[in-house]
């Protein structure tokens, strides 16, 4: 491959990324506006069953039986679980915060995804990368800022959301290699939707038609925000996209203006542009570790 053409595809998974995020940010704005009239139990069954149907119907024809073969169910269900609970978090944290500063604060996920990862997967974290997680949660407190209106008990949602994203994404990686990546978002879907049924009897209310079409949207938009991530990753390398899943937090915050006009203010941008250069550090520094253990002479280390 040409130099033209190795630049060529990775703008094709930089824009498919781009575009995967705003779909979750479409997902969250949705979600937030329906929160304010229908149950969150019922809500999530529909945003999980939703995208079940959306990957049935994406993948089914393509891969049929294999869509559904794992070696690892086990990792697979506690990975669909860890994401249930993920999305229920950030739920409740949509319920009491603006979007842009829930969605920010979340955002330390990658961050603390590095310092859970010398625990869970052997890696040793470096004092850079420690700077990184100090440095992630100066953000969230500059925005919580201790007196302010977001200091309240509230705000620990989006910090557990983003607890419980980390170690599914630190489950994602010891999948990563073993199953094929189409599988493993099908039962993201199968297990969602299995798991959000238990609650359904607690969110029975029968929805108006343009709720039944908002909750037809949230769950495309998260199933194919997924579809568009991995497609992504097939142009492009983690390390190269990561830079750009901190996109979501500006269409976060462009459309909970121009759907709720609520606007961060001066110290939640900071706070957020604090959280964003934290977790850029830690993936650049992760990186630059793996290139220099690779080219490590065996056992200098």
């Amino acid at each position: 491959m040409t130099i033209d053409e190795h630049q060529r595809v990775t703008r094709r998974g930089i824009g498919l990324m781009i575009a995967a995020v705003f779909m979750f940010s479409s997902m969250d704005t949705l979600a937030k506006y329906m929160l304010q009239s229908y149950p969150m139990a019922g809500l999530m069954w529909a945003r999980y069953m939703v995208h079940l149907a959306v990957m049935l119907m994406l993948l089914w024809p393509r891969m049929g039986m294999k869509l559904i073969r794992t070696a690892s169910p086990g990792l697979q269900i506690l990975r669909g679980l860890l994401l249930v609970a993920s999305t229920m978090f950030f739920y409740l944290a949509l319920r009491h915060m603006p979007l842009a500063e829930a969605a920010a604060i979340s955002f330390v996920g990658p961050v603390l995804t590095t310092l859970l990862a010398g625990r869970m997967l052997g890696e040793r974290a470096t004092a850079r990368q420690w700077v990184a997680v100090v440095l992630g949660f100066s953000g969230v407190l500059i925005i919580i800022r201790p007196g302010g209106g977001l200091f309240t008990p509230a705000a620990i949602f989006p910090l557990v959301t983003a607890l419980l994203f980390s170690i599914y994404q630190i489950v994602t990686r010891k999948l990563s290699g073993r199953e094929h990546p189409y599988t493993t978002l099908f039962y993201t879907a199968l297990v969602g939707g299995a798991a959000t049924s238990f609650a359904l009897p607690w969110g029975l209310q029968a929805p108006t038609a343009l709720q039944v079409l908002f909750m037809i949207g949230i769950g495309v938009f998260g199933g194919y925000g997924h579809y568009l991530l991995i497609r992504a990753m097939g142009y492009a390398s983690p390390t190269t996209l990561a830079p750009f899943i901190y996109s979501q937090i500006v269409w976060s915050t462009l459309l909970a203006y121009l759907v709720f006009r609520d606007f961060p203010d001066g110290g939640s941008l900071i706070g957020m542009a604090v959280i964003v250069l934290a977790g850029l550090l830690a993936v650049n520094w992760a990186k630059m570790r793996r290139a220099s253990d690779a080219a490590a002479p065996p056992g200098s280390h």
